[in-house]
């Protein structure tokens, strides 16, 4: 605030009459409310440390100390004349002229909505300019920003939505017949971001057709939350009923409400200030058309289990995460839940088909059923070994029969299918080089004096295409053009010289085609029961693989 000294000179002679002047600010009659102003009452010889002297407002005597200076803080009230006189050796001098001073209102900011000067973006502020005399219909308002006008339709109020770019200074003064106030003090407001709603889904990854899915909104600042949540839909977004309580931040959607491509996000409120947070960044929701199905694989590769031996068995899903893995045994309930499932020692009891599967969430959402996984135990020393998974249809086939301690070069073996014998072979390895569905059954081998291994089933998987099928389609479409190439094929086999052989030899297989009996398929009736051993063992299906 400025100061004014108001000077009074005491004329010596005739009058003896003092003079008042404004000593800060110098000659300025137009003052504000709030600053501060110094009047001195002068003589003509100067401050004399003898007088005294006597302060008058509109002609009231006013405490002044008998100080030659008066100085006094700007109201209202001081919108007045102010005169003076002098006192020495008990002689008065005149009282001098009064010197009027004109008042105007320093306008003053004040926030008036929200209370104090920490704000957040999206709240909706109000600013006043105050003035001592209050509000004056006559009056004009003019607000700046930064020291910048803005536009305030000139009311007293400013009303604006927050923005991070408010985070300024504001001010204001006033117009009334041509006058104008002295700018008011510059406010400021401290602009806070509104806390972060941060939305998370569980599971994280890929979720499956059926399977429920909870959401997670998770504010850390402030305290008290109630949680909304919204659903795009239409280009827009549309808040979802809750059948809880609000104060839970989770959202759980179930099986079928969980729609692929649907969006989610969050926001909290509270009753205190801030009274919501931002809106949480929206996930969109992935779903998988059909339920995964786990791979069951095992520690023993393809040959039967010895007893005494550790057997290990793996379930193993690539899709997604947060699995747990259950298994069961034929003869088993319930299933067991463990990462993989271990026979230290294996015994003849151990024997058996075995599946998994996977789950998750609450409800326990579970994938299919792997495979089934046969585990053949033997105590004797000839082993088959065979694919543990099923064999894809025109795959070349290897089956291998080994001792014990005896490598399969070493070995003369008999392989036999369901129980007929198919070739003898030296070393003891048999080659299936097409796989056909034709090829399915329970294979075993033997040494003339070593023994016979357990049974193992082949599973032959059907491929997308095989050639039998595009043979079985033509004959089916067009059996006389069938015939037709069959008779070109034995009229040029009959004709052929030796050399030729190998090139008709392709065109032969059409003449097997046409054979309702493979040459690998026993008779019928032929098919021998499993090993006593593993009497209970039951039938395996197509999709079984075994140790």
């Amino acid at each position: 605030m400025g100061v004014f000294w108001l000077t009074v000179l005491v004329h010596r002679g005739h009058t003896d009459q003092p003079e008042v002047i404004i000593k800060e600010p110098p000659g300025q009659t137009q003052v504000f409310t709030g600053e501060t102003v110094t009047l001195q009452c002068k003589t003509e010889g100067g401050d004399d440390w003898g007088w005294r002297y006597y302060w008058y407002k509109n002609g009231q005597s006013v405490p002044s100390g008998w100080k030659s200076e008066y100085t006094f803080v700007v109201t209202a009230d001081h919108n007045a004349g102010f005169s003076c006189t002098t006192w020495k050796s008990g002689t008065n001098s005149e009282r001098s002229a009064p010197v009027r001073l004109s008042v105007s209102d320093q306008p003053e900011v004040i926030i008036k909505e929200p209370p104090g000067q920490t704000v957040f973006t999206g709240e909706t502020v109000t600013l006043q300019c105050k003035t001592e005399g209050g509000e004056d219909q006559g009056r004009s308002y003019y607000w700046y920003k930064n020291g910048q006008p803005v536009h305030s339709e000139g009311k007293s109020e400013y009303t604006l939505k927050v923005t991070a770019d408010d985070n300024a200074t504001f001010s204001c003064e006033t117009w009334k017949s041509d006058t104008y106030s002295k700018r008011s003090a510059r406010v400021r407001l401290s602009v806070s971001a509104l806390p972060i709603a941060t939305l998370s889904v569980h599971p994280e990854s890929r979720l499956f057709t059926g399977e429920s899915v909870t959401l997670t909104c998770v504010i850390k600042a402030h305290g008290g939350w109630t949680y909304q949540w919204y659903k795009s839909k239409q280009g827009g977004w549309t808040a979802v009923s809750q059948s809880g309580s609000n104060t839970v931040n989770t959202l759980t959607i179930r099986g079928g409400a969980v729609i692929s491509g649907d969006q989610y996000r969050c926001r909290g409120g509270r009753t205190g200030r801030p009274t919501s947070s931002q809106n949480s960044d929206s996930v969109t929701l992935t779903v998988e058309a059909e339920r995964p199905k786990p791979e069951l694989t095992s520690s023993h590769k393809g040959a039967a289990a010895l007893i005494g031996n550790p057997v290990v068995l793996y379930c193993k899903l690539d899709q997604s995460t947060g699995w747990k893995f259950y298994w069961s045994k034929q003869t088993q309930n319930p299933e067991n839940e463990t990462p993989s499932y271990t026979i230290s020692s294996v015994s003849v009891s151990d024997g058996g088909q075995y599946r998994c599967r996977a789950g998750r969430g609450d409800p326990v959402y579970y994938t299919n059923h792997s495979d089934a996984l046969l585990i053949v135990v033997t105590g004797g020393v000839v082993i088959l070994e065979s694919p543990v998974h099923p064999v894809p249809e025109g795959d070349p086939l290897t089956l291998r029969c080994s001792y014990r301690h005896t490598k399969p070069s070493n070995l003369t073996a008999e392989f036999y299918k369901n129980g007929s014998l198919l070739q003898t072979q030296t070393p003891g390895e048999m080659t299936i080089r097409t796989v056909s569905k034709s090829d399915e059954g329970l294979y075993h081998c033997k040494h003339p004096e070593r023994g016979e291994s357990p049974k193992s089933w082949i599973s032959v998987r059907g491929s997308s295409f095989s050639v039998s099928r595009l043979f079985s389609s033509l004959l089916a479409a067009s059996p006389y053009l069938l015939v037709s190439i069959i008779l070109v094929v034995k009229c040029c086999r009959a004709r052929a010289k030796p050399d030729e052989l190998n090139t008709l030899a392709l065109l032969s297989t059409f003449e097997v085609m046409g054979r309702q009996q493979d040459l690998k398929t026993p008779p019928e009736g032929s098919r021998d029961q499993p090993h006593s051993s593993h009497q209970g063992i039951p039938e395996p299906h197509n999709d079984q693989t075994h140790v």
